[in-house]
């Protein structure tokens, strides 16, 4: 992620990933991988702007839960 960032001169970063179990709630492992995402990022002053989980139909967003 932060490779891409750097070689995109990215600003700002979207993750999304998918639950195949059908169940977009997130995880603890979800929850801990945003947080070290972010502070890597962070370092080159790239924001993360949301973290979505989709799920069949559903999502859940990182941003709109705080």
């Amino acid at each position: 992620m932060v490779r891409s960032a750097i070689e995109t001169n990215a600003s700002a970063v979207l993750l999304c990933h998918n639950h195949p179990s059908g169940s977009p709630q997130e995880s603890d492992a979800d929850r801990q991988i945003t947080k070290k995402l972010q502070e890597a990022l962070d370092v080159i002053d790239v924001k993360v702007i949301d973290h979505i989980i989709v799920a069949g139909t559903e999502h859940v967003s990182f941003a709109e839960r705080g």
